[in-house]
């Protein structure tokens, strides 16, 4: 079980729309509020199913000395499921935040819990001291079962990993990591650098063929752009600050507002329109310490960030464009998806005939398409409606990646403009969109999804080139040369240990081809070709011949 603790000035928790069909009976729409208290997001895990009491207990022991550190009265236990992937079935987890809540009353707290199986919307404000923030695993071992010591809190790289999850997979091919010196933030290696390029990459080429202009802005901005842009007063909380000269400055949790001044720089024609900016910007998010969760939840991240302004009536083709876009991407990488579209929330800024026909554009792009959808009633923005695309991975599970919103807002407090057929000033819409999502989050899932076996052209080397002997190091080298001139990313293994242990090496790295040179291939000018699929080796193949194959993979994404 994980729990994530916060105390809080207040909690306010709303059920939206049952998730399960063994969602708890809950007043759909009904607002709770609790004020002082110490909420505990808890994750039921199925390693917990067969000691759910004594598991249970643990938690509400950790959670109750929490409290009285702090000196809270009353206890808030919220269902989290994303705290873990390997979740307990929804029966179970409802017994454990049920009994939680009369465990913890009986020991004279005023205990409560936010319904169950349900998508809820919430507000919390953390009290921000030093104890207002802690994440604790517990299990059925848990110290205080054995004379009430404090359970060892482990964070980050501490954390026992399954060997598919991609925090490990990430050490073990040498791609990325995580370090205390900067929570929630990557540090991609040379292997991890080029996963992260040859996606920039084929996602640069495919916006290019569809009329994509690359920008680049700046990292800080003053605090004054982002209270023209709204998100001073709706998204202050999640924002880094500095300082520069006596005036407050803001690293950027968004791309939005940088590109809406490039378009406003210079006179913009009907003509220009659609206009699609696109920007591979870096953003940083404040996020709670305690969900910080390798590449999937992080405080920095890059997106593939366009913002295309158009003419109203452009509006609905433009939104099928993106569409078809991201149909086509996630199709490269074999992910199925569903789509969602959210609707306007309870903070919206703007008025109501915006939104009306900011929604109705995005619904009927939709349905022009014949795509399947649910409604997530007061889910979007607070700027504007939006398409969400969930992408299903090789484990199951679905992920929030690519949006598409619709926004009337931001041109207006902006004062954009471009110039109509009648020569009068025209207010263009701006819809803004993504298809990777997070850049980190989106390598994290395909870490997972390929299990670290990447297709040949995302695979960070190619292949691995080892000389049969030490006498076959100088045709071996000069095969790598000729492979790198090519442009297949190869390296080579020339420690003196045998052939079979360096070829059993490239494969515990997940290296699509090893290639190795011998006496009779360095006489004939040949190649062994060993294939990571299915382990067959072809003797006295051509290296133009391979370097053809490999740029065929590359064509092809496979």
């Amino acid at each position: 079980m994980k729990i994530l603790l916060i105390h809080s000035d207040f909690m306010e928790f709303e059920a939206r729309q049952k998730a399960i069909k063994l969602a708890e009976d809950w007043e759909k729409g009904r607002k709770t509020r609790v004020e002082e208290c110490l909420v505990a997001f808890v994750a039921v895990e199925s390693r917990d199913e067969e000691n759910a009491a004594k598991v249970t207990e643990s938690m509400v022991d950790e959670t109750i000395k929490v409290a009285k550190e702090v000196k809270a009265q009353r206890i808030v236990f919220y269902p989290y499921a994303h705290l873990s992937k390997d979740l307990a079935s929804p029966s179970i987890a409802l017994d454990v935040i049920r009994n939680a809540e009369e465990i913890a009353k009986k020991k004279g707290f005023e205990a409560s819990h936010a319904p169950f199986g349900w998508y809820k919307a919430f507000n919390l404000k953390a009290k921000g001291h030093p104890l207002s923030e802690l994440s604790r695993e517990i299990t059925a071992e848990s110290p205080q079962q054995k004379g009430g010591a404090q359970p060892k809190e482990k964070t980050g790289e501490e954390k026992e990993l399954t060997e598919d999850d991609h925090r490990a997979l990430g050490r073990k091919l040498d791609l990325y990591s995580f370090h205390d010196v900067a929570p929630g933030m990557a540090f991609f290696h040379p292997k991890g650098a080029i996963l992260r390029n040859v996606l920039m990459s084929f996602s640069r080429s495919e916006h290019a063929k569809r009329g994509y202009h690359e920008i680049a802005t700046p990292v800080v901005m003053n605090k004054s752009l982002w209270e023209t842009s709204g998100h001073w007063l709706y998204y202050r909380k999640n924002m880094f600050l500095t300082e520069v000269e006596g005036e407050q400055f803001v690293i950027k949790p968004m791309n939005c507002p940088g590109s809406t001044l490039i378009f406003k720089s210079a006179t913009r024609s009907y003509r220009d329109l659609p206009l699609r900016f696109l920007e591979y910007g870096m953003v940083h998010r404040n996020e709670l310490s305690g969900v910080l969760s390798g590449l999937f939840r992080v405080r920095q991240f890059t997106q593939d960030d366009a913002h295309i302004y158009v003419r109203e009536e452009q509006l609905s083709d433009e939104i099928e464009r993106v569409v078809d876009m991201v149909d086509y991407v996630y199709k490269v990488f074999g992910f199925d998806y569903h789509v969602e579209l959210s609707t306007r929330p309870e903070n919206a800024m703007g008025t109501e005939e915006m939104w009306n026909r900011a929604e109705s554009a995005l619904e009927g792009a939709l349905k022009k398409k014949k795509m399947k959808y649910k409604i997530n009633k007061g889910d979007g923005a607070f700027y504007g409606p939006k398409i969400d695309f969930h992408i299903k991975d090789s484990l199951g599970r679905t992920w929030q990646c690519a949006t598409c919103q619709v926004d009337f807002n931001q041109p207006e407090r902006f004062g954009v403009s471009y110039v109509g057929e009648d020569n009068k000033p025209r207010r263009p819409v701006m819809i803004h969109r993504v298809i990777f999502g997070a850049l980190e989050r989106f390598i994290g899932i395909l870490v997972e999804h390929y299990k670290g076996a990447f297709p040949v052209w995302l695979s960070p080397v190619q292949a691995r080139v080892l000389a049969l002997t030490d006498d076959n190091n100088k045709a071996a080298r000069a095969v790598l040369e000729k492979l790198r001139e090519a442009g297949v990313r190869a390296d080579s293994d020339e420690r003196s240990s045998t052939v079979e242990y360096r070829i059993r090496e490239a494969e515990l790295e997940k290296i699509p081809y090893v290639i190795v040179v011998g006496k009779k291939e360095e006489d004939a000018g040949t190649i062994a070709l060993r294939t990571r699929s299915d382990k067959k080796v072809k003797y006295g193949m051509k290296i133009d011949d391979f370097i053809a194959q490999v740029k065929e993979d590359e064509e092809k994404k496979r």
